[in-house]
């Protein structure tokens, strides 16, 4: 039976039981959680770098189809300017 928050109960016994964890085994659990939270920084600076990518994407991509859409409606106001013209 585990206690508050599933973690593990804790022996009413001494230390010397055998069922407690020793030194070495809080060092051990200490130097994993070191290396997990290790790489959860690094999944966050890849991730925010990713994010800050993303975000110059689609400001590249928004003043593209800005500029298309300027060239497009210059193209169409030139020919309507022709196309008003008489055929010489």
């Amino acid at each position: 039976m585990s206690g508050p928050n599933a973690e593990p109960p804790v022996p009413a016994g001494d230390d010397g039981d055998g069922d407690s964890f020793g030194e070495e085994e809080y060092a051990a659990i200490n130097s994993m959680l070191d290396q997990i939270n290790s790489c959860l920084d690094h999944l966050e600076e890849k991730n925010d770098y990713l994010h800050a990518c993303l975000k110059e994407l689609l400001e590249s991509n928004r003043q593209t189809r800005l500029e298309f859409q300027q060239q497009s409606e210059q193209q169409s106001m030139e020919a309507d300017v022709q196309g008003s013209q008489p055929p010489k």
